[in-house]
């Protein structure tokens, strides 16, 4: 499966990363990389627990890329 991960680098220079279609998924890495592997473990986890309670996987959510002039 494939989520949208949106990764920011914070004021202390950890990158957080989290995944809007599964609330709470959040992780942090001190590099961008290391935030990817932490927040793919976080879905893994968060996709088992899921699966444990027998609750269905949210939809992802529909993303478009506007261009804007300035």
């Amino acid at each position: 499966m494939k989520f949208r991960v949106l990764i920011e680098q914070d004021e202390d220079g950890v990158f957080v990363a989290q995944v809007p279609s599964l609330p709470g998924c959040v992780s942090q890495g001190q590099t961008r990389a290391d935030a990817i592997a932490s927040i793919q473990e976080a879905i893994a986890g968060y996709l088992e627990s899921l699966s444990d309670r027998d609750e269905a996987i949210p939809p992802a959510i529909e993303e478009e890329v506007v261009d804007v002039a300035v």
